[in-house]
């Protein structure tokens, strides 16, 4: 055998395993989801019947679904409204500045704590009758403040929302850390000798500096937004009624609660798809936006 053949050879081999996995935890299972969306099938019985893209065009029109996109929607702006905030705090953390070193090591503790205790930490808080939040709002004279945070349909989504930025905020300041102390400290010293102040810093050095990191952010932003589900559905369960209900939780309570697995399946696809569709038009924006100032 020569050297070549055996270089390629040798190469398949490493290859084998990874592309096996590929095919055996994602390929497949995707291709069998594509085949149950395309069905009627109830996740019970051995028969299912083809019926073509008639789940697709029954999720389009059903207002549950519009309801939770909506809802799913409002904790990606409301995440992404707050990045500048997070990029401003990254880089207060990376100055010299006393503490800094204590705010960075427990900034990132919301985020390693287990979601369900996170869930059962904020029920506590929010509740209407001794919760904490509520008694310090009588405490300071704000009774005028007090709601039944988690079972007013006009503000339950915020207050889960508040939950979601206390847990994932922290997450996104180290990303944004690490980002600023890639950035040499070169580039620092010459604009403050052409006399730039801070904000001129942040603007012509940190942003141009952490787009990469931008980008995975507003990634994760679009992906977890869309696929959020373990805060509302162990704080209200979807309510009160399906007010708070996500994208994931009515497909979950689709396939499992009403036996429908075809129609669950393609919601599934579309999800899916809708994360592949906006992740390439956030990275032809942002790369469209770079080339333009560079």
């Amino acid at each position: 055998m020569s050297n070549e053949m055996q270089k390629r050879v040798i190469v398949l081999s490493f290859l084998a395993l990874p592309i096996g996995l590929l095919l055996l935890f994602l390929i497949y299972p995707t291709t069998k989801l594509f085949q149950y969306s395309m069905t009627d099938w109830n996740g019970i019985s051995r028969e299912m019947h083809f019926v073509g893209f008639d789940n697709y065009l029954k999720a389009f029109k059903m207002s549950q679904v519009w309801q939770s996109l909506s809802n799913n929607w409002l904790y990606f702006i409301i995440h992404a409204l707050l990045i500048p905030f997070e990029i401003l705090l990254a880089v207060m953390l990376n100055a010299k500045m006393r503490a800094s070193e204590f705010f960075r090591s427990i900034i990132l503790l919301p985020y390693i704590i287990n979601g369900v205790a996170v869930a059962y930490i904020f029920s506590y808080l929010y509740n209407p009758i001794n919760g904490p939040i509520n008694e310090l709002l009588t405490a300071v004279g704000l009774e005028s403040w007090i709601h039944n945070w988690l079972s007013d349909v006009k503000i339950v989504n915020y207050s889960l929302v508040a939950i979601s930025l206390w847990r994932f905020a922290g997450f996104h300041i180290i990303l944004f850390l690490a980002g600023v102390q890639s950035i040499p400290n070169d580039l620092y010293e010459a604009a403050t000798i052409d006399g730039a102040n801070k904000m001129q810093q942040v603007r012509y050095i940190v942003l141009p500096g952490i787009r990469r990191v931008i980008e995975i952010i507003l990634f994760l932003n679009i992906r977890g937004a869309l696929q959020v589900f373990d805060i509302p559905f162990l704080v209200t369960q979807g309510g009160p009624g399906t007010s708070s209900s996500t994208f994931t939780i009515f497909t979950i309570n689709t396939a499992f609660k009403f036996n429908s697995y075809g129609l669950a399946s393609a919601m599934a696809i579309i999800l899916m798809l809708m994360i592949i569709v906006f992740s390439f038009i956030q990275n032809l924006l942002i790369r469209e936006k770079g080339e333009k100032s560079s």
